[in-house]
C-alpha cells in the first residue's frame, strides 16, 4: 500500500472524517436561501475592504499632507487591526455553517477517491 492511501486510511478514521462519509456529506446546505445573519457577514467583509488598504491610503496621504507621522504610525496599524477584526466577524456570520458543509463534502469525496 502506498503512503496516500495509508494516509487516506488513517484520516478516514477520525471522528469528522468517518461521519462525513457515513452521512454521505453534501452539498445541498447551499440551496438554501441564505438568512439576515448571512447577508450582515458579507456586507461585514466587504466593509473590512474598505477600511483596509484603502483607508490606510487615505489616513497616509492626509499624514503627509499635515506633516503628522505619527497620524500614520499609529493610524495604519490599528486600521489594518479593526478590519481585520471586521472580517472575521464578517466570516463568522456568514460562513460558518458553509465552511463546515463545505469541508465535510470535500474529506468525503477525497477520501473516496484516494481509498
Amino acid at each position: 500500500m502506498n503512503i496516500i492511501k495509508k494516509l487516506a486510511n488513517r484520516i478516514a478514521k477520525t471522528k469528522f472524517a468517518s461521519s462525513a462519509i457515513k452521512e454521505g456529506a453534501d452539498l445541498s446546505a447551499f440551496k438554501k436561501k441564505p438568512t439576515a445573519k448571512n447577508y450582515l457577514g458579507i456586507f461585514l467583509v466587504c466593509c473590512s475592504y474598505i477600511i483596509g488598504l484603502p483607508a490606510v491610503g487615505l489616513i497616509g496621504a492626509i499624514s503627509i499632507s499635515r506633516h503628522e507621522p505619527m497620524l500614520i504610525i499609529i493610524g495604519g496599524p490599528l486600521l489594518l487591526i479593526i478590519a481585520h477584526l471586521v472580517f472575521l466577524a464578517g466570516m463568522y456570520l456568514a460562513g460558518k455553517k458553509y465552511v463546515l458543509v463545505f469541508f465535510r463534502w470535500a474529506t468525503r469525496a477525497t477520501l473516496e477517491k484516494l481509498m
